[in-house]
This record gives structure tokens, sequence and C-alpha cells, in this order.
């Protein structure tokens, strides 16, 4: 119940606590709700991890910032064009080159062994280096083929690449929205590790529960095992019993 509110319905932790005691005469304090929601964010992690799937040919990544401490810090995505799963997620207190591979690493873990990759970026010179370094090694191991970079510059279409991939940076510009939507409520965090949670449970909620109007309101990624389940609680469950079971 503290996930279908506090992360599914974004709702904040003590509006949580408060609707768990008037509506299910259920009392628990917002820390308790922080507590759980760190500890679930553990097992949802390895789901999230676990249950990516392969990935389009073409993903887009972009950052945006949150508040810790009173401080920015900024939080890497990686987004399918098709699929429109989330494929990478980092917490970073900098926009600098190895923050962009660590993403960038995670959002091409699962590719195929000759999938040709294109990465839509904005003009943040972190992801050119990172995918410089990464090629690099790729060639080294002659792994996989070099991943190509597309760059949109700016909020007008000022050159034909801006112009014909404008739409894929608005796939992971309306994702940015969707997660202010979800940490606004938090008005900033007092840790990363809470930031983190946050963020880990915001993609298992994204990627395996929230209905997308792009996939006729279905979620990106369809699991089974929630099939035949109808309430969003149960599916919570599920997810974290799932988890619990990646450990072993």
């Amino acid at each position: 119940m503290i996930l279908s509110i506090y992360i599914s319905f974004a709702i904040s932790a003590r509006k949580t606590a408060w609707m768990l005691q008037q509506i299910f005469n259920l009392t628990v304090s917002h820390q308790t709700v922080l507590n759980y929601a760190r500890a679930a964010a553990y097992y949802c992690h390895r789901v999230n991890m676990d249950y990516k799937g392969d990935i389009d040919d073409t993903s887009v990544g972009d950052e945006t910032y949150l508040r810790i401490n009173g401080k920015n810090h900024y939080t890497w995505f990686f987004i399918s064009s098709k699929k429109k799963s989330i494929t990478a997620y980092h917490l970073s207190d900098n926009r600098e080159t190895v923050s962009a591979i660590t993403a960038i690493k995670e959002a091409v873990r699962t590719r195929g062994p000759n999938q040709k990759l294109t990465i839509v970026t904005d003009g943040n010179p972190s992801y050119t280096a990172a995918l410089h370094y990464l090629n690099a090694q790729e060639q080294d191991n002659n792994k996989h083929p070099n991943i190509n970079q597309i760059q949109v510059i700016g909020l007008k279409n000022l050159d034909e690449v801006s112009s014909e991939y404008r739409p894929f940076k608005q796939i992971v510009e309306r994702l940015n929205r969707t997660y202010k939507h979800h940490v606004r409520p938090a008005a900033g965090f007092n840790s990363f590790n809470g930031a983190m949670a946050m963020t880990a449970l915001f993609v298992t909620h994204y990627n395996f529960l929230r209905p997308h109007a792009a996939l006729e309101y279905r979620a990106p990624i369809s699991l089974p095992h929630l099939m035949n389940l109808r309430t969003i609680q149960a599916k919570w469950i599920q997810i974290l019993k799932m988890g619990c079971e990646l450990e072993h």
C-alpha cells in the first residue's frame, strides 16, 4: 500500500502516512514510509536490472536535476525509442564524463552482439567523450560495432539533424517531466540514498506498472508474473517477491 500511494500515485511521504491512517486505519509515520521505500528499492533495483530485456536500435539520453541537501544533483536517464522502457538510470553530483560513461554502459548492456546502436543526446560534451572512450574499448575487445551519436542542439530546429531527431529528444524530455512529477512531492531530499531509492522505485513503476499511451496503455515491459493481478498493490508485492528471489 505504501508503494502504491507513495510511488505509483506520486503522493508525499507525510500525505501517504495520513491516507493510510484515514482510509485504511493503518497507523504509520512518514519516516516509516521513507524507510520502507528505501528497503523496497533494494529489491526493485534488482528487478529493474534483471528484467530490462533487449533494447531498441535507437536510444535517447538526457540528465535532469534534483535537490539533495540543498544542492543540485543529476539523474541520468536513457530510454528506448520504440519500447519506451528506461534502459539506464544513474544519480550523480555532476554532469561530467564519468557519469555519462556509467549511464551509457548500463543503457547498452543488453544489446545484441552485432546490434548497431544510435544514441540521441543534447550538446553536453560529456556524452561525446564517454562514447569515444566506450567505442575505443569495444574496438580493443572486438565485441560490438561502434555506437553512433546524434546531437539535437537547443530548443529550435536550426539544422537538418535537429529537425530529423527532435522527436526522439522529446521522448526523454517527456520522461523527465514524468520523473519531476514523482519527485516534486518530496520537495528535495535529505540524503543521496533517499533520492536513489525514489529513482529506482520510479523506474520500476514506469517500466512495469505504468500504462503508456503510445503503447496502447500497456506498460513498456510486460511481466508474465503480473498479468493476472488486478490491483496495483498486488503487483508491487509480486515485484518485491521477484526481487527477493533474485538474491538466491
